[in-house]
């Protein structure tokens, strides 16, 4: 009688800690994305006493930054979504928190590129 003493390859073994990355980073990712998103929404308000021509400059430029914007955040997600699918294995460690550092970036980088988009009055 023989028994599998096989010892997994390197780097398969699972981790038991894995979802700290991406719980970490969804708890940090949705809070802020919500709170951009918010003021992203109000950011027309900003040219509600401008004159004609700045308020046609802003809403010309604020018609390109939004759908940029919205794209940008579904960017986030995917990398939200991308850090909890990365396999719960110890060679994938790496991955799991790059994808995971990278989706609260990703929130800073949107609004920054909505900021600079946006002809402000």
């Amino acid at each position: 009688m023989t028994t599998d003493t096989a010892t997994p390859a390197p780097g398969t073994d699972r981790q038991p800690r894995a979802f700290l990355a991406p719980l970490v980073s969804t708890l940090l990712t949705l809070p802020m994305a919500a709170v951009v998103f918010f003021f992203v929404g109000l950011s027309p308000m900003a040219c509600d006493s401008c004159g004609e021509a700045a308020s046609d400059r802003f809403d010309e430029s604020y018609r390109i930054a939004f759908p940029v914007f919205g794209f940008g955040l579904l960017l986030v997600l995917g990398l939200l979504v991308a850090a909890w699918a990365v396999p719960r294995q110890r060679r994938y460690a790496a991955a799991r928190r790059w994808l995971a550092m990278a989706a609260p970036a990703a929130v800073l980088l949107d609004a920054a590129v909505f900021q600079g988009l946006v002809a402000w009055p």
